[in-house]
């Protein structure tokens, strides 16, 4: 079992804060961060990461590529080498790989293992063994490989067995996610033939983009009405190339929201990155009013990245579709937040996949606002939220329930309710977001343990 979060609780209270203000720099992107440590394992050679978040979920990640056969070496702040050991190099390792709270991670690494005739255990702590599996397992069968052990509802720990030669498929996703669509591409790197992954609803499409800039085969077309059609043609031999992580737009999300609900507030948030499958947020906060000006935009690392300059802003309710679930999926807690201070209701719908995150996120979500004295209703899938027109109550303390955008949404929401808002632990914040506390009180928010 992982010790990330063994220990006493940390509690931590943010308190109303005065207008925010300075420059942001944020962490690099997490997504990127754990496809670079596994692309690097994947190509032979060196490849050389900078901007790498160095937060506890892609360290998880390092370790397993190093327990499958790279060589890994941080050489400076956010600046690693990867000596990869190519497709169908990966070696058994020789413990159980924990990968702490690291969904991402996990999934993608099933793919990988699956595509290499090795064994290999996969566990984490009580979060992640809570998570559901059996969504990669299933295409992964289809491919040849074995469920050796796993456990209740094709929970952690798992161990599974790859195939040398993993049958070629052609896959429709169950449900609207980058996490099945990437564990079946990095397993049908080493299969003999093309296969095919098919979605209804259009997926962060970081690992597409990076396996054609590492030499692969991919064909992305459209499908349907939203969805995409992923061709990709097995064995390719990747070669390695330096990689630049662009800013998380999920981290920017905290600064963002913060700035626009503390009055007075004016921030620049410095290199975010643009992908349109991961702009939810920002396109649905501009509907809601929000004073976000996108500068310096231009193309760094295989993405587009711009600088956001926000300003405090008077919000407005809006109906979100459930089709802008995919690129925003990570964002919902910290949206309910803005929309607890907006004027009217917001309705976010479509949040089935909100239920198994890190935690039950839609209901931890919900128990938060209801800690600050916000009105909401749960209809099936859908949050709606009554916003307070600004005057939001606070005083609460929020159960986190060991998922870190829980704890950040609800610290951010304290920095403008009336009265304090405390978290229950604020430990598991460094799995995806390390600087945060010191980052938030650099822009002027007041946090006490």
């Amino acid at each position: 079992m992982s010790k990330t979060h063994e220990g006493s609780p940390q509690p931590l209270t943010a308190v109303k804060s005065k207008p925010l203000s300075g420059q942001v720099t944020l962490p690099g992107d997490k997504s990127i961060s754990h496809r670079a440590m596994i692309f690097g394992l994947l190509s032979v050679g060196e490849t050389h990461v900078t901007g790498l978040l160095e937060g506890d979920d892609v360290l998880r990640t390092a370790e397993a590529c190093r327990a499958l056969g790279a060589t890994i070496d941080r050489i400076g702040d956010g600046e690693w080498r990867i000596h990869g050991v190519g497709i169908g190099g990966l070696r058994t390792p020789k413990d159980v790989l924990d990968f702490g709270n690291a969904g991402t991670g996990s999934r993608l690494m099933m793919g990988v293992v699956g595509g290499h005739p090795i064994e290999a255990t996969f566990d984490g702590d009580a979060s992640l063994r809570k998570r559901p599996m059996r969504r990669i397992l299933d295409p992964l069968a289809e491919m040849g490989v074995e469920v050796v052990s796993q456990a209740e509802g094709g929970r952690c720990p798992i161990t599974i067995r790859g195939v040398k030669d993993p049958l070629p498929i052609t896959y429709q996703t169950p449900v609207a996610s980058a996490q099945i669509k990437s564990a079946i591409l990095l397993a049908a790197l080493n299969s003999p033939g093309r296969t095919t992954v098919i979605e209804t609803e259009a997926t962060r499409d970081h690992t597409e983009k990076m396996l054609t800039y590492f030499g692969a085969t991919v064909r992305v077309t459209p499908e349907g009405h939203d969805g995409r059609r992923i061709e990709l043609e097995g064995r390719p031999e990747l070669k390695p190339r330096p990689i630049i992580v662009p800013r998380d737009p999920s981290s920017a999300a905290f600064p963002l929201v913060a700035a626009l609900l503390v009055p007075g507030s004016d921030i620049l948030i410095k290199g975010v990155m643009m992908n349109p499958l991961r702009t939810g947020l920002l396109t649905t906060l501009l509907e809601m009013g929000a004073s976000i000006e996108i500068q310096n935009t231009r193309y760094e690392g295989g993405e587009d990245v711009a600088d956001l300059r926000v300003k405090a802003s008077t919000l407005k309710g809006v109906d979100v579709p459930a089709a802008r679930a995919p690129s925003m999926i990570d964002e919902y807690p910290i949206l309910a937040v803005a929309a607890a201070f907006a004027k009217g209701e917001t309705r976010m719908r479509g949040l089935n996949e909100l239920r198994v995150k890190e935690s039950d996120r839609l209901q931890a979500v919900a128990d938060g606002l209801a800690e600050a004295g916000v009105t909401y209703a749960i209809e099936g899938d859908d949050l709606i939220v009554s916003g307070m027109n600004g005057a939001v109550r606070g005083g609460g303390t929020v159960k986190t329930h060991l998922d870190h955008r829980i704890a950040m949404s609800f610290l951010v929401m304290g920095m403008a309710t009336d009265k304090p808002m405390t978290v229950d632990d604020e430990r598991m914040i460094a799995t995806s977001f390390p600087s945060f506390t010191n980052l938030m009180r650099a822009l002027g928010a007041e946090f006490r343990a």
